[in-house]
């Protein structure tokens, strides 16, 4: 998996696993919260008595003397029938009452009891989806531990089956011709160094940490782009062969200049032109001005200064007016592409920052020289800016200068994992 791949992969991984939580949290904040209620049957039977308190209790009949007294006793005679049905009925009323307050005081006791049992069986429920909630909070890391596992278990065979596959096709090469012992190093195509140790190793290098086919094709479709119309293209260190297969779908004819035997044959068995030597002296052997468009993707970094003059001097002569060179290289002004991918491979001579690079290719006399930088990190990779919101003002201060710091360190550390210099001879 390539760099560029992986803090993709990365960074996707790292946003799915914030929604994942954050949908945890809004779970566990939907949890029910136990009810705090403490409503009895108290209140009812209290009503219930206040009621007969207030119960109407009538008079007895009077007894005044005198003719006061005569008159309401007469007067009480004719009304006073009619308070003790009153009374009767007030008392009735009263007694009913009671006993409803009785009903209501068994009612509510029952239902006291019915809720002690109904608050155990939710707390009991929200314990449970509490635990629920923390179980699944431990899947993501539980996966991605196995995960990570299961992605260096694969790598580590991925690894020795390439490495066997290369080595034992070299074997098979070297009985079928034995002047196939003498290989060249793996260094691109661009010089012969004579390190036939390194030759089949290599492929498999490429296969696992370059990226794969399909990755190396998608980040190469632009450069084919640029090729549409013309003829004659030479790709100096061909490799697999992904951008020969981009040119010939676009109906480019191009040739493909390697230093690796292996990576020739591969690229031959899909029906390619390649051609196993290095590339100087490919350029040396063919006439001036007869190349449509040169390119030498992650090569340069191949070759150690005097060989790099050398090859771009050779490549000026060689490229038609008007014609476009190609050079792509790791971004060693980049701290992440420089320790993770410059220094990982053994057969990198030197680093080149985008300003020498651009200055060697002027220097050859190429104009409308640019540098393209490409492979962008992911956020996910990057240094991240903490948030100053709800932050007294000495604290906010303090946030933003550090989140000063971080957009300082992105810029020099965490940008870009390539570059390109692209240009074309004068007409």
């Amino acid at each position: 998996m390539s760099d560029g791949e992986r803090d993709r992969r990365a960074s996707e991984r790292d946003a799915a696993d914030r929604r994942y939580n954050d949908a945890l949290t809004r779970v566990d904040r939907a949890l029910p919260q136990m009810p705090d209620s403490t409503w009895t049957g108290v209140q009812v039977a209290a009503a219930a008595n206040a009621f007969r308190d207030r119960a109407v209790i009538l008079p007895t009949a009077p007894d005044a003397p005198g003719l006061r007294g005569r008159l309401t006793r007469f007067v009480w005679r004719l009304v006073g029938p009619i308070f003790a049905r009153q009374q009767e009925m007030n008392t009735a009323v009263a007694d009913h009452l009671q006993q409803v307050s009785e009903s209501l005081r068994r009612i509510a006791a029952a239902l006291a009891d019915a809720r002690t049992a109904q608050r155990a069986d939710l707390e009991a429920f929200v314990s449970f989806n509490s635990i629920l909630v923390q179980y699944l909070q431990q899947i993501t890391p539980f996966i991605d531990t196995r995960v990570r596992v299961l992605e260096n278990a694969l790598e580590d065979v991925r690894m020795a089956a390439t490495t066997a596959q290369r080595a034992a096709t070299a074997a098979r090469r070297k009985l079928d011709d034995p002047s196939a012992a003498a290989v060249s190093a793996p260094n691109q195509g661009v010089v012969d160094r004579k390190d036939e140790a390194l030759d089949a190793p290599y492929v498999g290098f490429e296969d696992m940490f370059r990226g794969t086919p399909d990755e190396i094709r998608a980040r190469q479709t632009d450069y084919a782009d640029r090729f549409v119309g013309a003829s004659d293209v030479v790709d100096v260190g061909c490799g697999r062969g992904e951008l020969l297969e981009l040119l010939r779908d676009r109906g480019v004819s191009a040739t493909g200049v390697d230093a690796n035997a292996e990576m020739v044959a591969e690229c031959r068995a899909r029906g390619l032109v390649a051609v196993h030597g290095d590339g100087v002296s490919y350029l040396a052997g063919i006439p001036d001005d007869s190349v449509g468009g040169l390119t030498a993707l992650q090569v340069v970094e191949h070759l150690d200064p005097n060989q790099l003059v050398r090859f771009l001097q050779t490549a000026f002569a060689k490229l038609r007016p008007g014609a476009t060179i190609v050079l792509e290289t790791i971004n060693a002004a980049c701290w992440v592409a420089f320790f993770e991918s410059y220094i990982r491979d053994l057969t990198h001579v030197r680093p080149l920052h985008p300003d020498t690079l651009k200055f060697l290719v002027v220097a050859a006399g190429f104009e409308q020289v640019d540098v393209h930088f490409r492979s962008p990190i992911a956020e996910g990779g990057r240094l991240q800016r903490a948030t100053a919101d709800n932050l007294v003002a000495p604290l906010a201060h303090i946030v933003q200068t550090m989140n000063a710091n971080v957009d300082r360190l992105n810029e020099r550390l965490f940008t870009y994992l390539d570059y390109a210099v692209i240009a074309t001879k004068g007409r």
